[in-house]
Protein backbone atom coordinates (compact mmCIF):
# COMPACT_ATOMS: atom_id res chain seq x y z
CA UNK A 1 0.00 0.00 0.00
CA UNK A 2 1.43 3.43 -0.67
CA UNK A 3 1.76 6.21 2.06
CA UNK A 4 -1.17 6.43 4.26
CA UNK A 5 -3.55 9.23 4.17
CA UNK A 6 -3.93 9.38 8.05
CA UNK A 7 -2.02 7.53 10.43
CA UNK A 8 -3.75 7.15 13.72
CA UNK A 9 -1.93 6.71 17.33
CA UNK A 10 -4.00 5.42 19.78
CA UNK A 11 -4.31 4.67 23.52
CA UNK A 12 -6.59 3.39 26.46
CA UNK A 13 -6.08 3.60 30.35
CA UNK A 14 -7.82 2.80 33.36
CA UNK A 15 -7.06 3.35 37.23
CA UNK A 16 -8.53 0.13 38.19
CA UNK A 17 -9.72 -2.50 35.87
CA UNK A 18 -12.85 -1.41 36.01
CA UNK A 19 -12.56 2.01 36.81
CA UNK A 20 -11.97 5.16 35.75
CA UNK A 21 -10.68 5.37 31.73
CA UNK A 22 -9.57 7.60 29.37
CA UNK A 23 -8.63 6.99 25.55
CA UNK A 24 -6.57 9.31 23.32
CA UNK A 25 -6.06 9.42 19.77
CA UNK A 26 -3.71 11.20 17.43
CA UNK A 27 -4.77 12.09 13.84
CA UNK A 28 -1.56 12.62 11.92
CA UNK A 29 -1.40 13.86 7.76
CA UNK A 30 1.98 12.91 6.64
CA UNK A 31 1.09 14.64 2.88
CA UNK A 32 -0.39 17.87 4.86
CA UNK A 33 1.53 18.17 8.17
CA UNK A 34 -1.84 18.66 9.99
CA UNK A 35 -1.95 16.84 13.63
CA UNK A 36 -5.24 16.47 15.53
CA UNK A 37 -5.28 15.05 19.24
CA UNK A 38 -8.24 13.76 20.71
CA UNK A 39 -9.65 12.67 24.14
CA UNK A 40 -12.25 11.06 26.06
CA UNK A 41 -13.27 9.14 29.18
CA UNK A 42 -15.78 7.14 30.84
CA UNK A 43 -16.32 7.20 35.19
CA UNK A 44 -16.38 2.90 34.78
CA UNK A 45 -15.29 0.80 32.27
CA UNK A 46 -11.94 -1.70 31.16
CA UNK A 47 -8.70 -0.29 29.51
CA UNK A 48 -9.55 -2.77 26.72
CA UNK A 49 -13.05 -0.64 26.03
CA UNK A 50 -10.80 2.14 26.28
CA UNK A 51 -8.41 0.98 23.81
CA UNK A 52 -11.18 0.30 21.75
CA UNK A 53 -12.67 3.91 21.80
CA UNK A 54 -9.61 5.47 21.04
CA UNK A 55 -9.78 3.48 17.54
CA UNK A 56 -13.37 4.00 16.96
CA UNK A 57 -13.41 8.08 17.39
CA UNK A 58 -9.80 8.31 15.86
CA UNK A 59 -11.64 6.45 12.67
CA UNK A 60 -15.20 8.51 13.60
CA UNK A 61 -12.89 11.78 12.59
CA UNK A 62 -12.10 10.54 9.20
CA UNK A 63 -14.75 11.90 6.76
CA UNK A 64 -12.91 10.72 3.18
CA UNK A 65 -14.05 6.96 2.87
CA UNK A 66 -12.08 5.32 1.77
CA UNK A 67 -8.97 6.71 2.50
CA UNK A 68 -5.75 4.95 3.69
CA UNK A 69 -5.50 4.69 7.46
CA UNK A 70 -1.94 3.18 9.18
CA UNK A 71 -3.17 2.63 12.74
CA UNK A 72 -0.23 2.74 15.43
CA UNK A 73 -1.58 1.11 18.92
CA UNK A 74 0.10 -0.71 21.59
CA UNK A 75 -3.59 -2.84 22.19
CA UNK A 76 -2.61 -6.19 21.12
CA UNK A 77 -6.16 -7.28 21.73
CA UNK A 78 -7.36 -4.25 19.38
CA UNK A 79 -4.48 -5.26 16.58
CA UNK A 80 -5.54 -8.93 16.85
CA UNK A 81 -8.84 -8.39 16.92
CA UNK A 82 -9.18 -6.35 14.02
CA UNK A 83 -6.34 -8.25 12.02
CA UNK A 84 -7.15 -12.50 13.16
CA UNK A 85 -10.33 -12.65 15.55
CA UNK A 86 -13.18 -10.45 13.72
CA UNK A 87 -13.76 -13.02 11.10
CA UNK A 88 -14.37 -15.84 13.40
CA UNK A 89 -15.73 -14.24 15.84
CA UNK A 90 -18.72 -12.95 13.15
CA UNK A 91 -18.35 -16.62 11.57
CA UNK A 92 -19.44 -17.91 14.79
CA UNK A 93 -22.53 -15.74 15.67
CA UNK A 94 -20.43 -13.39 18.04
CA UNK A 95 -19.07 -16.79 19.75
CA UNK A 96 -15.40 -17.42 20.81
CA UNK A 97 -13.31 -20.04 20.27
CA UNK A 98 -14.66 -21.29 23.69
CA UNK A 99 -18.42 -20.96 22.48
CA UNK A 100 -18.76 -17.93 25.07
CA UNK A 101 -19.85 -14.40 23.65
CA UNK A 102 -17.43 -12.27 22.64
CA UNK A 103 -16.90 -9.29 25.14
CA UNK A 104 -17.39 -5.82 23.93
CA UNK A 105 -19.43 -7.32 20.82
CA UNK A 106 -21.12 -4.12 20.29
CA UNK A 107 -17.67 -1.78 20.30
CA UNK A 108 -16.48 -4.19 17.91
CA UNK A 109 -19.42 -4.33 15.42
CA UNK A 110 -19.21 -0.46 16.03
CA UNK A 111 -15.04 -0.79 15.42
CA UNK A 112 -15.03 -2.98 12.11
CA UNK A 113 -17.72 -1.06 10.70
CA UNK A 114 -15.50 2.16 10.92
CA UNK A 115 -12.74 -0.25 9.49
CA UNK A 116 -14.02 -1.65 6.66
CA UNK A 117 -14.58 1.82 5.34
CA UNK A 118 -10.99 2.80 4.55
CA UNK A 119 -7.90 0.93 3.73
CA UNK A 120 -6.03 0.44 7.07
CA UNK A 121 -3.06 -1.61 7.94
CA UNK A 122 -2.12 -2.49 11.30
CA UNK A 123 0.79 -1.84 13.87
CA UNK A 124 1.74 -2.71 17.05
CA UNK A 125 4.14 -0.74 19.30
CA UNK A 126 5.57 -1.71 22.64
CA UNK A 127 3.96 0.52 24.97
CA UNK A 128 6.08 3.35 27.43
CA UNK A 129 9.04 2.36 25.28
CA UNK A 130 9.99 6.18 23.98
CA UNK A 131 7.79 5.95 20.76
CA UNK A 132 6.97 9.52 20.71
CA UNK A 133 4.02 9.51 19.77
CA UNK A 134 2.63 6.34 22.04
CA UNK A 135 3.91 7.99 24.58
CA UNK A 136 1.43 11.14 24.06
CA UNK A 137 -1.52 9.49 23.51
CA UNK A 138 -0.45 7.88 26.74
CA UNK A 139 -0.65 10.82 28.80
CA UNK A 140 -3.65 12.21 26.96
CA UNK A 141 -5.61 8.83 27.94
CA UNK A 142 -4.33 9.00 31.45
CA UNK A 143 -4.90 13.12 32.07
CA UNK A 144 -8.62 12.09 30.14
CA UNK A 145 -9.56 9.86 33.11
CA UNK A 146 -7.85 11.81 36.21
CA UNK A 147 -10.75 14.21 36.43
CA UNK A 148 -12.80 11.15 37.96
CA UNK A 149 -10.14 10.56 40.75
Amino acid sequence: MSAPDVILYTDGACSGNPGPGGWAAILSSPSSGKRVELTGSDPETTNNRMEMMAVLEGLRQIKKAPSKIHVVSDSNYVIKGLTEWIQGWERNGWKTANKKPVKNRELWIDLVTEVRKHKCTFEWVRGHDGHPENERVDQLAVEAYQKYL
